[in-house]
């Protein structure tokens, strides 16, 4: 990961684009966005009037407002960087002020149920192009946020079918000045995926972290005290946004119940090599998964520093 950001461009994507969410990977994409100059005007939104006046404070942002609806009057590019659950409700709220040949986008990390929810409340003439940046961290808010969080990250755009070609380049090349590898696929394909690299992951993260919470053999004192490097990992995954993530489960559950399925029948199988003491399994398995973490790193998506790499950079 780069230490800072290229050069600004000197002709701007977008004359106004309007986030609405200001959490990590809103003022994450307004930082990068001021920086790089990607937008002539940036409008931060959010219903939670501290979190305006944090963004006034942090000047992130050209203006800053906790009315959506006329806050994205004028915009030709609307970023809805919102939880899923609530996409419904926002595209609903601001429909009607979007001007023509406005792009509406979103970082979800759930595609079909998102595409479900806004496309019908967007007017004739409104294009819709959703995305996901699958990059983040454990922290959430305005102050959370850094300019170089999607560089070397990839970001999956999921254009409904018909959707305007010309829209989808400008979106991806908005990512694209933001250092994100950009990949296009549908959004059920990218559902799949996501449910067993991120969804299911995250479960099994608060799920153990919850069972050591409630055991009773074990103080918490010593699960903070002992905890060795796979439970610490597991903590900083199930320290997570919990609205955001509440509303990924419930917004993805025909894939990732699908992929839970999968994963009791592999621990069912993983159980009996312990059970009856089947080392060849079980080395096979560790070799299989090590391999995986191995091509992760050369892929550039990760490091092998003990911190994984997500120290800050780039403010």
């Amino acid at each position: 990961m780069p230490e800072r950001l290229g050069l600004p461009r000197e002709t701007p994507l977008f004359e106004r684009v309007a986030l609405i969410g200001l959490g990590l990977i809103g003022s994450s994409i307004a930082r990068a966005a001021r920086h790089l100059n990607l937008a002539r005007t940036i409008v931060a939104i959010d219903r939670d009037e501290a979190t305006v006046a944090r963004v006034r404070e942090l000047k992130i942002a050209d203006e800053a407002t906790s009315d959506a609806a006329a806050g994205v009057k004028g915009a030709d590019f609307v970023i809805l960087c919102v939880p899923v659950g609530a996409c419904g409700s926002v595209a609903e709220a601001i429909g009607a002020n979007l001007a023509p040949g406005c792009i509406v986008s979103d970082v979800g990390s759930v595609k079909g149920s998102v595409v479900a929810q806004v496309q019908p409340h967007l007017p004739e003439g409104v294009h819709f192009v959703p995305a996901h940046p699958v990059a983040g961290t454990e922290h959430s808010g305005p102050d959370a946020g850094f300019s170089t969080l999607f560089f070397n990250r990839w970001c999956i755009l999921t254009p409904p079918e018909g959707a305007d070609e010309q829209a989808v380049e400008r979106v991806r090349a908005f990512w694209s000045a933001m250092g994100s590898n950009v990949e296009v696929m549908t959004a059920q394909h990218h559902d799949l995926v996501l449910a067993i690299t991120s969804h299911v992951p995250h479960l099994i993260a608060y799920n153990i972290v919850g069972t050591a919470a409630d055991l009773e053999t074990v103080t918490q004192s010593e699960v903070i005290k002992f905890s060795a490097g796979g439970f610490r990992d597991f903590t900083r995954i199930a320290a997570s946004d919990p609205t955001m993530w509440r509303d990924v489960f419930l917004h993805n559950k025909e894939a990732v119940l699908e992929m839970l399925g999968r994963l009791n029948e592999d621990i069912a199988l993983l159980a009996r090599a312990i059970r009856w003491g089947e080392g060849d399994k079980l080395f096979d398995l560790f070799t299989r998964t090590r391999a995986i973490r191995r091509g992760i790193i050369s892929e550039g998506q990760e490091t092998a520093e003990p911190d994984f790499g997500r120290r800050r950079q780039g403010q």
